[in-house]
């Protein structure tokens, strides 16, 4: 049991990454506020969580309205006292050609991708600021360091969630802690939601080796642990077998 519980706060909840994350930040002993659209999966999760004796609530929220993500974290904090860690987690990839013109997947990521990230941002920092610290856990990508066919808008999207993140950090003048996640191909979700011929083929290729998701959350306990005065600024997690 972790000595120094904290409320964590953790969009994106309802499957992979973001459910792994609440997982193992549970079973550590932390409070977790889960957040996705999917209000079935968060419900059943957390009553798992509760179940096995840890502190979990959660409540729909959709990052792309800034209102509905402050609210979010309100209720947050009205259920925990506090918010110690937002994990920044939602993320969307519709992976196509850039001469495939499809306009409103580029328009889903940038809002999903980039807009939630500064909405998790928005909520999350004046609450810290009043508690005089925090942490937050933005998820990108090895796409933050690195571009591939079919993947031009989501890794724009994750080079901006770095930027983000390093701004922050800059600006945060120690109080607040930022952490930029970074994993490699990752069993989730993500990839299932590809319509493009294209982008299919590369994504069956490219996720051969795919890490599992709890490896992902392992690495975001271990920023979370961290003592106040370490800040562990990015993290890059890559299947062992992986070519880049």
């Amino acid at each position: 049991m972790n000595g120094n519980p904290k409320t964590v706060v953790i969009t994106g909840a309802s499957s992979g990454i973001g459910e792994a994350t609440a997982r193992r930040l549970a079973a550590d002993g932390h409070r977790v506020f889960l957040g996705a659209r999917r209000t079935d999966r968060l419900a059943a999760l957390t009553g798992q969580l509760v179940g096995a004796g840890g502190t979990a609530a959660y409540r729909r929220v959709d990052v792309t309205d800034a209102d509905d993500v402050c609210a979010f974290v309100d209720a947050a904090r009205a259920a925990f006292g506090r918010v110690d860690v937002m994990v920044n987690n939602a993320g969307v990839m519709p992976l196509s050609p850039l001469e495939a013109l499809r306009v409103a997947d580029w328009d889903r990521m940038l809002d999903v991708n980039v807009r939630g990230v500064l909405h998790g941002i928005a909520a999350a920092l004046p609450v810290m600021r009043s508690q005089g610290g925090g942490h937050f856990v933005n998820i990108a990508s090895v796409g933050a360091y690195e571009v591939s066919p079919t993947a031009a808008v989501y890794c724009a999207t994750k080079f901006a969630v770095r930027a983000l993140s390093e701004g922050l950090r800059q600006e945060s003048g120690g109080d607040i802690r930022v952490t930029v996640v970074s994993p490699g191909v990752t069993e989730s979700e993500l990839a299932d939601s590809l319509t493009d011929p294209q982008a299919r083929q590369a994504m069956e290729t490219y996720r051969s080796a795919a890490l599992p998701a709890v490896a992902v959350a392992d690495a975001i306990a271990y920023a979370v642990a961290q003592p106040s005065q370490v800040d562990v600024n990015e993290l890059v997690v890559r299947p062992a077998a992986a070519a880049q």
